[in-house]
């Protein structure tokens, strides 16, 4: 008989809410099919919550965070919401001022998704995005499926289009390998990257990307978020992996004062590091948790932010042709 179940939560706000929970040997998961939201991930092992959530299912449905979502159509910030194709202007739908964030206020991580399960450690999800949605080009039908295996979770990206169109998605918890009540200051972050994005004052990359030796942004060799930000400023850089490496090892490392790591594997050009420094204040955590500043840290990897509006970046077009694909693993274990 199987161990994995979908649990039915009702309808909320017209949308009928609903759960998977899966499980390994030394995992557990709880997934949303609103926003595919990975709401609880847990190390079995003395029943350690690795991600910041809500005990209520339905706070998922306001998520001004995006606790846990998969963000799209682009993840990221898009200048000016707006961008070119093929000789074609398109306004987006900004919802950061002028800015488009995460894929606009009805992008992938807040809309519902079709849930299915696979296994007792696996499910997918599914959600069709009609052409014009937000304002861009192209219908797109994206999946995302996710597997536990031992202690190690991955997501299954792809997302098929109707004609070209920009499609770089992120996978977006706020990781506490803790188990949340304490802020992650006394994480380590290791990441192998030389470079970064230089960002200009609303967050956007301007299309310089500059070099990492000696800077404050330096994690190649791992440093604790207390010595990388000793003001309490918080960060939120996006940097970007050498393209020289192993795509099949582990291209960042974000270890628990205790010794717990996650290794994480990912086949995209760069990863947003944010340390919710603007997360607000929350009630309705998980319990034992705390949803605050510095109470977790994302680590995101994508495409390139603003991509669709600076030719010198990797391209984040998606074709008919050539369908978008993403795939992240979660490596979990002790140092």
């Amino acid at each position: 008989m199987s161990n994995a179940q979908i649990v039915d939560h009702g309808l909320h706000q017209g949308y009928m809410l609903k759960e998977a929970r899966l499980h390994s040997a030394g995992l557990s998961v709880s997934l949303l099919n609103f926003g595919a939201v990975t709401r609880d991930l847990r190390f079995l092992q003395g029943n350690r919550p690795l991600i910041l959530g809500f005990e209520d299912p339905t706070a998922y449905l306001y998520n001004p965070g995006y606790l846990g979502v998969i963000a799209g159509r682009v993840a990221g910030r898009i200048k000016n919401a707006r961008f070119a194709l093929n000789g074609q202007s398109y306004q987006l739908d900004a919802n950061e001022g002028d800015t488009l964030l995460h894929g606009g206020a009805q992008g992938l991580s807040h809309v519902c998704w079709e849930l299915e399960l696979l296994s007792d450690a696996s499910a997918r999800l599914r959600h069709h995005s009609p052409e014009g949605e937000a304002g861009f080009p192209g219908a797109v039908d994206v999946s995302l499926t996710v597997t536990l295996e031992g202690l190690a979770i991955t997501y299954d990206m792809r997302a098929d289009v109707s004609a070209p169109t920009p499609i770089s998605l992120a996978q977006h918890n706020y990781y506490n390998l803790a188990g949340g009540a304490q802020p992650v200051r006394d994480h380590r972050l290791q990441v192998d990257a030389s470079s970064l994005l230089v960002l200009d004052d609303a967050n956007v990359p301007t299309g310089e990307i500059a070099a990492l030796d000696g800077s404050h942004h330096d994690l190649r060799l791992g440093r604790s978020f207390a010595d990388l930000d000793p003001e309490h400023r918080g960060s939120d850089v996006a940097l970007v992996f050498d393209t020289c490496r192993d795509p099949q090892l582990p291209v960042a490392t974000l270890t628990a004062p205790d010794g717990l790591q996650m290794r994480i594997v990912s086949d995209q050009p760069c990863a947003q590091v944010y340390t919710a420094a603007t997360l607000p204040e929350q009630p309705g955590a998980l319990r034992g948790q705390r949803i605050g500043l510095a109470m977790g840290v994302c680590i995101e990897p994508q495409g390139f932010p603003n991509a669709v509006n600076l030719p010198q970046f990797p391209n984040v077009i998606a074709t008919p042709d050539h369908p978008y694909r993403q795939r992240l693993r979660l490596e979990f274990g002790w140092d």
